[in-house]
């Protein structure tokens, strides 16, 4: 039986409404239909995000995106620890074929994520530039135990631990269901970490109650004398632990809450939900390196039309500036990426 290829853009509703689309979610918050749609409905302009899908009966691929700044760009935010297209890659490039925008850009994306879609443009005809954008420290678990695990860590963290651990100071748990109650100690502790002012609060208490109900959540609180002085947003899915959001209050700096509960909630994830990695998202925070022992790359994919003339002074401007920082050949073959 021969298939017939379609290749649509739709609103993200649309394609919550689609089983073959949701049967190409990914394993992460970022690659779910209704996580994306939450991002959209409640960060993001409700008219500009799209879903690009191509399907020839048997394979299905989808693309993510938004309108933004006169061209495509990943839907998403800073909550969003990757983008990625879903789906089988080998149809990617029907996809950007057929994107109605003139430029194009993606990240952050892991890098077998960015070299497809870098190829699916190129194979379209697009100018492609790929390039690192920042760095995710993650820790494969490897099927030790917590205690195998921590037994690794430097030894000035163990210590820390141990010593304000022992002094029992500091009162920790960890739920997995949502509670408003919970949420509101998260939101105090936030406020008075040394935290920036939350982007979008209402958001996060959406997503921790919907992964509540799906039993994702796990939600760690540390309080002194029945205060909450430490608190930490994760969820779990598909084998991996994600860290969100990690806050403490100041003024309790000397009882180290936030250490105890990091500790703790590493012992949770690795013992009692056996994931095989944690995931601590973007950035390069050198207190990360105590808790992890891996680094990711993320890249950044950027593209132009090659008539869309409009755009090439942008297009010039980021080539001079790729030619700076790398050698121009493996930004731009049609033959590597990055």
């Amino acid at each position: 039986m021969a298939f017939v290829l379609k290749v649509y853009h739709a609103s993200l509703n649309e394609a919550q409404a689609d089983a073959g689309v949701l049967g190409v979610q990914g394993a992460s918050p970022f690659e779910r239909l209704d996580w994306l749609a939450l991002l959209a409905e409640m960060c993001l302009a409700p008219a500009a995000p799209r879903i690009s899908v191509a399907t020839d009966g048997a394979r299905v691929a989808a693309l993510p995106w938004m309108e933004a700044h006169g061209g495509a760009e990943a839907l998403a935010n800073w909550y969003n620890f990757i983008v990625a297209p879903l789906g089988d890659s080998a149809l990617l490039s029907e996809i950007t074929r057929t994107l109605p925008a003139g430029r194009a850009s993606f990240a952050p994306m892991p890098q077998e994520d960015a070299h497809a879609l870098a190829t699916a443009l190129r194979c379209s005809g697009w100018i492609v530039i790929s390039e690192p954008c920042d760095m995710n420290h993650i820790l494969s678990v490897k099927n030790r135990s917590f205690a195998e695990y921590w037994a690794a860590r430097p030894g000035a963290l163990r210590e820390t631990v141990r010593r304000k651990g022992r002094k029992g100071e500091v009162a920790l748990r960890i739920v997995t269901e949502y509670s408003p109650a919970d949420w509101d100690a998260y939101e105090a502790v936030y406020k008075l970490s040394w935290k920036p002012g939350e982007g979008s609060p209402d958001f996060l208490r959406r997503w921790a109650e919907m992964d509540g109900a799906a039993e994702r959540l796990r939600l760690g609180i540390a309080e002194i004398g029945g205060q909450p002085v430490a608190a930490q947003f994760w969820t779990v899915e598909g084998g991996t632990a994600f860290i969100h959001k990690l806050a403490h209050d100041e003024r309790f700096r000397k009882q180290s809450p936030g250490t105890l509960l990091s500790a703790a909630m590493f012992e949770h994830v690795i013992d009692r939900d056996g994931v095989s990695l944690v995931d601590f998202g973007t950035g390069n925070d050198p207190y990360k390196r105590d808790w992890m022992e891996e680094v990711r790359t993320r890249w950044r994919v950027r593209a132009w039309r090659k008539g869309a003339v409009r755009h090439w002074p942008q297009m010039v401007r980021a080539m001079i500036r790729a030619m700076g920082k790398h050698k121009l050949q493996p930004l731009v073959s049609p033959n590597r990426d990055g």
